[in-house]
């Protein structure tokens, strides 16, 4: 049994759709960011970044209970437990590890500062927003020529560098970003291959009712970019 700490953000798609995919049981521990429940000390204990997604996998190494924070490392642990969507090959690895590490590097990032900027800011930043709006679209043209010359990022095969890259290009999350799909054809074909899976179905409906993007209340904002993330 695995505990999923999570909150419905791209980051949190990431271990939903995971756990669906490989077929583990686990319970939700919805933790409302929007509400400060990432300040929590029982969730700083599983996630001492006070970030989402968490989790705890109650059969870990040795046979004892096992945190794993950081929505890469999750993946990767998930994947190496089951053996599933993750290569054993050296070379096969590493053409997915790059791909998530390219998620992890510059997708989410970046990604996360346009919408920021665009949906969050109390006030229009001009150079923010095209800097950050650019580079999501060169973002979107690297995946673009990367999966003109193969079916998923890291080749042949569906991974956890597809499972940790869709969440971010989700048709609500463009919207936000301002992305015209019809632009990135190759994006397009992929994420309506992946959007039609079940297991990403279901891991994306968690919670789906409580998602807010964009224009937070004065709570949410505080929770999200206040000083209490900066409070030791």
């Amino acid at each position: 049994m695995i505990d999923l700490y999570y909150w419905p953000t791209p980051n949190g798609h990431k271990a939903s759709i995971m756990l669906e995919e490989v077929g583990l049981e686990y319970e939700l521990h919805a933790i409302n960011i929007l509400r400060g429940d990432q300040f929590k000390p029982e969730f700083l204990a599983v996630s001492p970044n006070n970030k989402i997604p968490a989790i705890v996998d109650r059969q870990g190494p040795r046979g004892q209970p096992y945190p794993v924070f950081e929505s890469g490392a999750i993946l990767m642990y998930l994947a190496d437990k089951t053996g599933r969507l993750l290569p054993h090959d050296t070379a096969a690895r590493y053409d997915v590890v790059q791909w998530l590490m390219f998620q992890m590097g510059s997708v989410g990032p970046f990604f996360g500062q346009c919408g920021h900027f665009k949906g969050y800011a109390p006030e229009p930043i001009p150079y923010a927003i095209d800097r950050y709006y650019r580079e999501t679209l060169r973002l979107y043209g690297v995946l673009d020529r990367r999966l003109a010359a193969q079916p998923y990022l890291a080749g042949a095969d569906y991974s956890i560098a597809d499972v940790a890259v869709y969440p971010w290009t989700m048709p609500v999350i463009r919207a936000l970003h301002g992305v015209d799909i019809d632009e990135f054809a190759h994006v397009r074909r992929w994420g309506e291959e992946i959007a039609a899976r079940p297991a990403v179905q279901r891991g994306t409906a968690l919670l789906a009712d409580v998602m807010k993007i964009g224009d937070p209340d004065e709570a949410a904002r505080a929770a999200l970019f206040g000083q209490q993330q900066y409070e030791r």
